[in-house]
């Protein structure tokens, strides 16, 4: 069973940072692309961020270009995003999933995580 765990989502005020963090265990997380998707109350759930498994091919949400970083630590067995510049609008729940290709479709992606909250708020 390969399980995911999202952590690092927390309360912060606008134009601050967050790093969330997206773990595995029972398997290595550079054997697939990895997504980090978010849902608002009320709304679906959308693709944020993706990285291709060698890391070559990154994509984000146009709105998050510029203040959002994907990364992989292969050592860590982790998956990072980077979040600066935060703003209200970027509040959510944060899934990261695995999956065969890098893209923001939700589709393509069957294993996920839990999520963990994260609130922009003054």
């Amino acid at each position: 069973q390969l399980q995911l765990v999202e952590s690092g989502g927390d309360l912060v005020q606008p134009g601050g940072s967050l790093r969330l963090s997206c773990a595995a265990s029972g398997f290595r997380l550079d054997a697939y692309a990895i997504g980090w998707f978010r849902q608002a109350p009320g709304k679906e759930r959308e693709g944020v961020s993706a990285i291709s498994r060698g890391g070559a091919l990154i994509k984000y949400i146009d709105s998050v270009k510029g203040r959002f970083t994907i990364s992989r630590d292969s050592a860590k067995n982790t998956v990072f995003l980077q979040m600066n510049s935060l703003k209200p609008e970027d509040t959510g729940v944060y899934y990261c999933a695995a999956g065969p290709s890098a893209t923001l479709s939700v589709r393509p992606y069957n294993n996920w995580g839990l999520g963990t909250q994260v609130t922009v708020s003054p």
